[in-house]
């Protein structure tokens, strides 16, 4: 199985990141989202930024390949990061 689609060994997932932080993705916690997540631009290595995040963390807005997007906290704890 290919390593980007495994847990990394970093604690940290995209929930956890504070707004306006710049991560990189550098994996996907499990397979079922990971098709989705990848249409959208969530890609292994890809830089993103936390924009911001609703009332209680649920959604979380993102800027990915210049667009913003919309992710639910159950699909950010499933995205692995390092901050840049």
């Amino acid at each position: 199985m290919n390593d980007i689609f495994t847990p990394s060994s970093m604690n940290m997932n995209l929930s956890q990141v504070k707004t306006g932080t710049k991560v990189k993705i550098k994996s996907f916690e499990n397979d079922e989202i990971i098709l989705k997540l990848m249409e959208m631009g969530c890609l292994p290595e890809e830089e993103i930024t936390v924009w911001k995040k609703a009332p209680f963390g649920d959604p979380i807005y993102i800027m990915v390949s210049g667009y913003s997007l919309s992710l639910r906290a159950d699909e950010a704890e499933k995205i692995n990061v390092e901050i840049l």
